[in-house]
């Protein structure tokens, strides 16, 4: 055994080099976001940024999202279907608990299903779970859920953040005090400024690496690009100020990732209104529009233009753009043919995003050179919801669908485009009940022709997810295949 003496000169130089060599990596995450939820129920309502802060992080479906848009184990461990795909029997994971302290069961699972697809139920993808029958509690670890036909995008569309599942004990309060099965907790929400959630402790699965995280709503794009900048945000997922990427790039404290979401931007079109119930005056639109000075305007270049509803990255996708190429002088014809020589006036109500708010002011300029004004309503997204999704009191609107592969809301006459047309709605039909993948891909790319032909909607360009992060930041996701900011394993580098 060897003895050393120190002075204390030599313990408190010691000690520095030990604190330094031991420092911790930090353990909180402040996440800028440029959109606040409405309310934090994502099985009650349309507004992606619910789920962008909850989903994953708070709340947990049956099945889930992985980074690459692949259909995961949830809280159901594994699952068996009948040989005559109607009937899903789940088996749950064992131990866990809702963030109240309460278990998880099959109990939960039924009422979640039963009350998404309710007569009076108000979740905004009802349309998800209307195949379902019968929710069948076999025990507290399994459930049996029954179909009236075959659906090949069940499991998929469990995956949905509309479909996760929630307690009746705590589904009063869900609006604000959000109580889930997730890696964190919420904690705190200060209206107007952020939403702070802390690490579950007793998580069922593979604990999250931070301890808190605070996202922090940050609407204006100059007041972003300042966050960053001076780090008093870590991160800010979809950065609304693409012109100021190449200075984060520039900058070694920082990571700016470029991904792709599952958001197809459209100038949405109310088809029940007139003249929009004209397919002329739509199909006008469609060709007074130029796609590309829209995403270099409005997005400086991030964006890929889009003919239908349908994200390019999907292996089913139809490169329809050149049937609405930009023709104004052709959109000048059809709105003469269609009785609308002189043209005529109709609203644009933009939501918050830059997206909609630059490329408001291009479509504007751009229908005004065929002899259609648009009277402009900047809208907060409250509004949005209320006058147009729920309302249907718009003619125009600009908004990015970020929901994966959802083409079916073209099957809902409802929907607040209000398209309503037969053989669309027998084609969702048809693929629901289609499992072969190449028989399900050949009925997709007749869905994508006939909203296309249809000129439903003027069809502009698929988001990108713009990321800027401090760089010793991981886990990250690059790509959105679905509506949310997964933290679940995110750190910090040492």
């Amino acid at each position: 055994m060897i003895y050393m003496t120190f002075t204390r000169g030599m313990v408190s130089a010691l000690a520095l080099v030990a604190g330094v060599g031991m420092a911790q990596a930090k353990t909180d995450i402040i996440v800028g976001m440029q959109l606040e939820p409405p309310h934090l129920d994502p099985t009650g309502g349309a507004a992606g940024a619910i789920d962008e802060v909850l989903y994953a992080n708070v709340f947990e479906g049956l099945t889930r999202f992985g980074p690459d848009g692949s259909v995961n184990p949830g809280l159901a461990e594994s699952w068996e279907i009948s040989e005559d795909g109607t009937v899903y029997t789940f088996t749950l994971h064992d131990g866990v608990m809702f963030h109240d302290g309460t278990t998880m069961d099959g109990e939960d699972v039924k009422f979640s299903l039963d009350r998404a697809r309710a007569e009076d139920s108000v979740n905004a993808q009802k349309a998800l779970f209307a195949g379902i029958t019968d929710v069948e509690v076999v025990d507290p670890l399994t459930v049996k859920v029954t179909l009236d036909a075959p659906n090949g995008a069940f499991l998929f569309n469990l995956a949905w953040g509309d479909a996760v599942i929630v307690a009746p004990e705590s589904i009063d309060d869900i609006k604000t005090n959000p109580i889930g099965t997730g890696a964190f907790k919420f904690d705190n929400w200060v209206q107007g400024d952020r939403i702070e959630i802390g690490r579950n402790p007793d998580y069922w699965g593979e604990p999250a690496k931070l301890e808190r995280a605070t996202f922090k709503f940050i609407s204006d794009p100059t007041a972003a690009f300042a966050a960053v900048m001076a780090e008093d945000v870590h991160a800010f997922l979809g950065f609304p100020a693409p012109e100021n990427l190449p200075q984060f790039e520039a900058d070694p404290r920082f990571q700016v990732l470029v991904g792709s979401t599952e958001g197809e931007t459209i100038l949405s079109t109310n088809n029940k209104q007139a003249p929009f119930d004209d397919v002329r005056v739509r199909k006008a639109l469609a060709h007074a529009i130029d796609r590309q000075a829209i995403i270099d305007g409005a997005m400086f270049g991030y964006g890929t233009p889009i003919g239908t509803h349908f994200a390019p990255h999907h292996p089913d996708y139809v490169d329809l753009t050149a049937n609405t190429a930009y023709d104004p002088e052709l959109a000048k014809s059809l709105l003469a043919e269609a009785g609308f020589a002189d043209g005529f006036t109709t609203t644009l109500k933009l939501p918050p995003p830059s997206y909609a708010r630059r490329g408001g002011e291009i479509i504007a300029a751009q229908l005004r050179a065929v002899g259609i004004q648009t009277e402009i309503s900047n809208l907060e997204w409250a509004q949005w919801l209320e006058q147009v999704f729920t309302g249907k009191d718009f003619g125009l609107t600009i908004v990015s669908h970020t929901e994966p592969m959802d083409i079916g809301i073209y099957a809902n006459p409802d929907y607040y485009f209000q398209y309503d047309d037969a053989d669309f709605q027998n084609l969702m039909e048809d693929l629901t009940a289609e499992s072969d993948p190449e028989a399900r891909s050949a009925l997709l790319r007749q869905a994508q022709e006939k909203i296309a032909e249809d000129h439903v909607n003027g069809y502009l360009f698929q988001l990108a997810a713009l990321r800027v992060a401090n760089a010793k930041i991981v886990g990250l996701w690059e790509n959105m295949p679905t509506q949310a900011n997964d933290l679940t394993a995110v750190y910090w580098e040492d």
